[in-house]
């Protein structure tokens, strides 16, 4: 059962190590920190990527900046209290770290599958010039009564095919990670900077199955 949950949720990112670490965490005796991974797109620009690391898998207290790295394991979400509402934040949690010589142009440097739930109706509108978007927010479960609620963007005739999906239909996808800066207006005077995390979908597809609820959010990674 718990290899078939893990199975829902799988990613590889390959690229330099832009920062140190800062701690995350502890489970059980087990240190988790966040380093920050910037991986090429083919339009030459970046995205750059939190990456969850154990101390199990790297020393923490190397420094690795300038490394290139691939990383597989999963993308997951939890709750962080803050402002007097709940945020969402998103990271991969490695489960396999290797070191690579370089990275060559061919490779598939940024890349997911999921397989998770519909959990609220998508968004569909299209920007000024007529390009067709549509949000999507993929409940994947995984062991132990946890979810991860992964925020998804569709584009073009993808988009039109996502904007009919019902909550609770069960949806497969593929595509990239992707960062993406916007401002925060925090109040009247001062607005923040932020990053906001989603999944670029390239290909997804209903899977038939009976409809199902998801597990409950997580409160860790």
């Amino acid at each position: 059962m718990t290899d078939k949950v893990i199975e829902n949720n799988q990613v590889t990112v390959m690229g330099e190590v832009v920062s140190g670490f800062t701690y995350s965490h502890q489970i059980y005796g087990e240190g988790f920190y966040m380093m920050d991974v910037k991986c090429k797109r083919l339009s030459e620009s970046y995205d750059t990527i939190p990456v969850m690391v154990s101390e199990r898998l790297l020393d923490v207290t190397a420094d690795y900046v300038g490394s290139l790295i691939c990383v597989t394991g999963q993308f997951r979400s939890y709750n962080r209290h803050e402002e007097r509402r709940n945020r969402l934040v998103l990271s991969v949690f490695a489960r396999e770290v290797s070191f690579v010589e370089e990275v060559e142009e061919s490779s598939k440097t940024n890349q997911i599958f999921l397989d998770g739930f519909i959990c609220k109706d998508p968004i569909y509108r299209k920007t000024p010039l007529g390009r067709e978007i549509a949000d999507l927010l993929l409940a994947v479960n995984r062991p132990y009564g946890k979810s991860d609620y992964i925020p998804c963007i569709c584009w073009g005739r993808n988009a039109r095919y996502a904007n009919n999906f019902k909550v609770g239909e069960r949806c497969a996808v593929w595509g990239r990670i992707q960062s993406r800066e916007y401002m925060k207006k925090l109040d009247d005077e001062n607005v923040e900077k932020r990053v906001a995390f989603e999944v670029s979908v390239s290909k997804l597809e209903l899977v038939d199955s009976e409809t199902a609820e998801p597990e409950e959010p997580s409160d860790e990674a």
